[in-house]
Parts: structure tokens; C-alpha cells; sequence
């Protein structure tokens, strides 16, 4: 299966993190999720696969959300919402292969799944 990079080209860690696959000649799909957000069964899916739940893939100092009144009893179904109406919020890059997933913070990260 090949490998997935769920990328904003407007992010640095994210140019960084595609800078080092092309570096190392891996051919992985592209998915520009702020163009086509995901839907919600593949954005639970790799949750799934990252081992974490919405609350731990959010960027929470991103002013979307900031503004969305997020508090400790906010739902993980509201949070899935919020982060699909609101794709900035979801950190980045993430890199999937196969049943894996991880962020790539810092970029070198990504390495583990594709080396």
C-alpha cells in the first residue's frame, strides 16, 4: 500500500516532512486536506490508526479553534466536527502506511514508517 502524507503546503513542518520523502525517493500519495477536507469515516479511521482521539490531533492555539468555545466536557464527536469544519486545526503533517500513523512533529518522525 503506499504511503499517504496528509499535507498543508502552508505549513513549514509540513514542506520539511515532503521535502525529506522526496529526499529519500518515496513515492507516497498527497492529500491536501485544507483543498478536500476528509470525510468523517476517514478521518476516524486514521484516529484510529494514530492511536489517538480529536482532542489530541488539534492544534489548539489556531483562532478557529480559539473561537469555537471548546471546554473539558466538549464531546470527541464535537471535536471530530469541529476539526472537519475547520481542517487548519488538525496537525500536521501526518503520515499513514498500511495500519500505521503518526505525526510527523518533528519532520524526521515520518522516517520511521517509510525507512
Amino acid at each position: 500500500m503506499k504511503p499517504k502524507l496528509y499535507h498543508n503546503p502552508r505549513c513549514s513542518k509540513s514542506r520539511q516532512a515532503l521535502a525529506l520523502i522526496r529526499e529519500h525517493g518515496i513515492d507516497v500519495d498527497v492529500v491536501e486536506y485544507m483543498k478536500s477536507p476528509l470525510p468523517r469515516a476517514q478521518m476516524q479511521e486514521l484516529l484510529r490508526k494514530l492511536g489517538f482521539g480529536p482532542r489530541d490531533l488539534i492544534r489548539k492555539f489556531e483562532a478557529e479553534f480559539k473561537s469555537a468555545g471548546v471546554t473539558d466536557e466538549t464531546s470527541e464527536d464535537e471535536l471530530l466536527d469541529l476539526m472537519l469544519a475547520h481542517p487548519k486545526i488538525i496537525q500536521r503533517p501526518v503520515i499513514e502506511v498500511g495500519e500505521q500513523a503518526l505525526v510527523g512533529r518533528p519532520p524526521e518522525r515520518i522516517l520511521e514508517l517509510l525507512l
